[in-house]
């Protein structure tokens, strides 16, 4: 029992959680793009710092050249004029910087192979940071559309209908007043009409609509005459 208290706690903690995260995914989301940018201008930088050290180590190897050149001139200028002694210490200080030379060039080959690494890695982190905006500029749109979606057009739906239910009750009434009225008049109509017939029918023109005692009295005698 308190395993499944436990799991069940544990279980009420990660919908919270979960539910916590759902409600501020667009917040969350920008924060990481925020990290995201930054990471990769970072990686950009060190790309760059990478890239003058290759270049500094360019420099370095043109200069071991160049000295290498100036020597070998000396040297051969000092072996023109017999001085050996000259051109043997020429020949060590050139043997020194083909040394260093070859150490640079190796240096400068593993820059090469690290900055195209670095180069395609940072470019394809370009790419999936320039797609990721994309997609957060599309999700913040859709966002925008569903905050609209789902609280605007509810209330003013139900303020229409609202709106709708008050007016068809007050056509109702209105209707329901018209018709009172129409009868109203049908009635004064009648009750006008039924005055004249029966005060025409009293001076002996035509037959009253309600029964009178004279009436009645007029057709007990016809029945008893026959």
């Amino acid at each position: 029992m308190f395993k499944q208290l436990v799991t069940l706690t544990r279980g009420r903690m990660t919908d919270r959680s979960q539910s916590y995260l759902d409600a501020n995914a667009m917040t969350l989301l920008r924060q990481q793009m925020r990290d995201a940018a930054l990471g990769v201008e970072k990686y950009r930088k060190s790309v760059a710092v990478v890239m003058a050290y290759a270049q500094q180590e360019n420099a370095t190897l043109k200069r071991i050249n160049e000295q290498i050149t100036d020597l070998e001139k000396s040297a051969l200028d000092a072996l023109a004029q017999e001085r050996e002694e000259m051109a043997i210490e020429a020949a060590d200080a050139i043997a020194q910087l083909e040394t260093e030379r070859d150490t640079t060039q190796k240096a400068i080959a593993n820059y090469e192979t690290q900055i195209s690494r670095l180069k395609t890695s940072l470019k394809r982190s370009e790419t999936q940071l320039r797609e990721m905006k994309q997609g957060q500029h599309l999700a913040e749109a859709k966002n925008k559309a569903h905050r609209l979606n789902g609280n605007t057009p509810s209330s003013t739906f139900n303020d229409l209908t609202d709106a709708a239910t008050t007016l068809d009750r007050l056509q109702q009434q209105q209707d329901h007043t018209d018709a009172t009225a129409e009868a109203m008049v049908e009635l004064s109509i009648d009750d006008n009409a039924d005055d004249v017939i029966t005060r025409l029918a009293e001076k002996g023109c035509g037959t009253p609509i309600k029964p009178t005692g004279a009436s009645v009295l007029e057709k007990l005698k016809k029945k008893a005459a026959k």
